[in-house]
C-alpha cells in the first residue's frame, strides 16, 4: 500500500511537471508567441509589450519586418540557458545574472519577464518603461538580424557596437542618463580609443548608442539603415566614406556639444 501511495506520488508530480513545462503557442501578425502554463495569465500582459515594441522598430526604419519569427517566452533560467547551449554549440554554457533575453533574425528568446526579480539582476518587471525598453531592444535584433549578411550575428567583424547600439539607440535607452554618463567620461578623457574597445565596460551600452545616434544625426535615419546589411566595420566606414578616426571625432564633438 505504501508503495502504490509513493508510485502515485510520482507519477503525479510528474504529470504536474510536464504540464508546467508544456509549450503553447499563438500567431500574432507577423510572428508566432510560444509560452508554458506558467505564463498563461500574463500572456496578454506581455502581448502588450511585444506590440508597443514591434510598433516602434518599424516606426523607427520606417520598414515592416522582412520574414516572420518566433518570440518564446522561457519558464527559467534553466529553459533559456539549454535554448542559448544549443544554438550557440557550447553545453556548458551558464548565463550571468543581467541576461535575460537574445534577438536574431529568426527569433526572440526571453525568461519571463515577471520572473526577473527572482531570476535576474538589473532588470525589475516593476518597472514599464523599462522593461519595454529591454523587449524593443531585442526586436531591433530580430530586425537587423533579418536584414544582417550573418542573421544571427555570430560573423562579426568590429561591429559588436554597432549591433548593440542600434539596438539601444532605437529601443530608447540611450536616455539622458546614459547620455550624460558617456559625456563626463569624455570629460574625464576616460573612453576608449577604438570603436570595437566601445562595446566593454560598464558605458558600453552609452558608447555604443550614442555612437549610432551621432550616425543617425550625420548621415540620416536612411543612410543609418543602409548599415544594416553590413558585418564588417570596414565595409561601414567605406560606405560612408569615412575613417575610424574620423568618425570618433565627430563623435566626440557631438557629445561635447549636447
Amino acid at each position: 500500500m505504501k508503495t502504490s501511495f509513493i508510485l502515485f506520488l510520482g507519477l503525479l508530480f510528474l504529470n504536474c511537471h510536464s504540464q508546467r513545462d508544456r509549450w503553447n503557442t499563438y500567431e500574432q501578425g507577423g510572428y508566432h508567441v510560444s509560452y508554458t502554463l506558467l505564463d498563461q495569465h500574463n500572456i496578454k500582459e506581455y502581448q502588450s509589450y511585444f506590440t508597443k515594441g514591434k510598433r516602434r522598430v518599424e516606426a523607427f526604419f520606417q520598414n515592416p519586418f522582412k520574414r516572420h519569427f518566433y518570440i518564446n517566452i522561457h519558464p527559467s533560467r534553466v529553459s533559456l540557458d539549454s535554448t542559448w547551449q544549443l544554438d550557440w554549440g557550447m553545453p556548458d554554457f551558464k548565463s550571468q545574472c543581467w541576461m535575460v533575453a537574445s534577438g536574431i533574425a529568426a527569433k526572440l528568446d526571453i525568461i519571463s519577464p515577471k520572473q526577473w526579480d527572482s531570476l535576474a539582476c538589473e532588470h525589475s518587471y516593476s518597472n514599464p518603461i523599462q522593461t519595454q525598453r529591454l523587449i524593443t531592444h531585442e526586436l531591433v535584433h530580430v530586425f537587423h538580424g533579418q536584414r544582417n549578411v550573418s542573421p544571427d550575428f555570430s560573423d562579426l567583424t568590429g561591429m559588436d557596437w554597432f549591433v548593440e547600439g542600434l539596438a539601444t539607440y532605437a529601443s530608447g535607452q540611450c536616455d539622458a542618463t546614459r547620455i550624460s554618463e558617456v559625456k563626463n567620461a569624455l570629460i574625464r578623457n576616460e573612453i576608449p580609443d577604438t570603436l570595437s574597445a566601445f562595446w566593454s565596460g560598464k558605458l558600453r551600452y552609452g558608447l555604443s548608442g550614442t555612437v549610432v545616434m551621432y550616425l543617425d544625426t550625420r548621415f540620416g535615419r536612411k543612410k543609418l539603415s543602409s548599415l544594416l546589411r553590413y558585418n564588417n566595420l570596414e565595409d561601414l566606414l567605406r560606405t560612408l566614406e569615412t575613417t575610424e578616426s574620423e568618425l570618433l571625432s565627430g563623435w566626440r564633438e557631438y557629445i561635447i556639444a549636447l
